[in-house]
C-alpha cells in the first residue's frame, strides 16, 4: 500500500510551490508516485472544477457546492487514488476532505456534521496518513491570491473562518495534521516539510536505476 498525503491552506499560503518542491524531491529519488489536485484530477473532476470555482459564472448555493465537490471527490478516489495507493505509490493531493470542513463547513457555515458524512460517503473513509496545512495570516494570503475564482474573491471574513477551522483541525487531529508557516522563505518552508515526510518515505521501496532491483529509501 502506497502512502497518501495530502496539502491544504488557505488562498496565497504557498501550498502548490511546497507542492512543487516535494514533487522534485520524489522525482529527483525515483520514488512512484502521483501528485494531483481537488477540485479536478479526473476528466469529470476537472468539468465540476469549472463549475466550483466559477469559471462558467453559475452561481451556487453552498450546499450545491458541497455536493459538486463531493461528486468530484468520489470519482477522483475511485479512479485516481485508490488505484495509485494500491499500486504502492505516494500520493500527494492539493486538498482533500479537510478543505470541505475548511471552505464549506467554516467559509460557508454548511454543519460539521453534514460534512463530515458527505466526506465519509464519498471517500468510502480513506483518509490520509500526514496532512500539512501551510498557514500564513489571511492578510498575507489575500495579497499574494490572484482574485480569480469564487473563493479567492471572498473577503477577508471568509478567509479568516476557513483559516481558524484549519487550525481547529490541527488541534484536535496533531498525529495527522501537521502546521507550517508559510509566511517564511519558501527553502525553509520546504527543508521543514521534507523533514516531516522522510520518516514516511523511508520505509517506500524505490527502484534501484542500475539494477532495477527495489531499495530502501536513504
Amino acid at each position: 500500500m502506497g502512502l497518501f498525503i495530502t496539502f491544504e491552506g488557505i488562498e496565497g499560503s504557498g501550498k502548490t510551490t511546497q507542492i512543487g518542491f516535494i514533487t522534485q524531491f520524489l522525482e529527483g529519488r525515483g520514488i512512484p508516485h502521483v501528485v494531483t489536485r481537488e477540485p479536478g484530477g479526473t476528466p469529470l473532476g476537472e468539468r465540476l472544477r469549472d463549475l466550483i470555482l466559477d469559471r462558467l459564472e453559475v452561481v451556487l448555493s453552498p450546499v450545491a457546492e458541497l455536493l459538486l465537490i463531493e461528486a468530484d471527490r468520489a470519482q477522483h478516489v475511485a479512479e485516481v487514488i485508490r488505484p495509485a495507493l494500491t499500486q504502492g505509490k505516494v500520493v500527494i493531493c492539493d486538498r482533500f476532505t479537510d478543505a470541505t470542513m475548511a471552505y464549506q463547513g467554516g467559509g460557508r457555515r454548511v454543519e460539521r456534521c453534514v460534512i463530515e458524512q458527505a466526506n465519509r460517503w464519498a471517500t468510502e473513509d480513506l483518509s490520509p496518513v500526514l496532512t500539512i496545512v501551510v498557514d500564513c495570516p489571511v492578510e498575507v494570503g489575500m495579497a499574494r491570491a490572484e482574485g480569480r475564482d469564487r473563493f479567492e474573491r471572498e473577503g477577508y471574513a471568509f478567509h479568516e473562518r476557513v483559516r481558524q477551522e484549519y487550525l481547529r483541525i490541527a488541534r484536535e487531529e496533531p498525529w495527522r495534521v501537521k502546521v507550517v508557516s508559510g509566511e517564511r522563505d519558501r527553502v525553509l518552508v520546504h527543508e521543514e516539510i521534507l523533514g516531516l515526510l522522510q520518516p514516511l518515505l523511508a520505509g517506500m521501496p524505490v527502484p534501484d536505476r542500475q539494477t532495477g532491483n527495489e531499495r530502501g529509501l536513504s
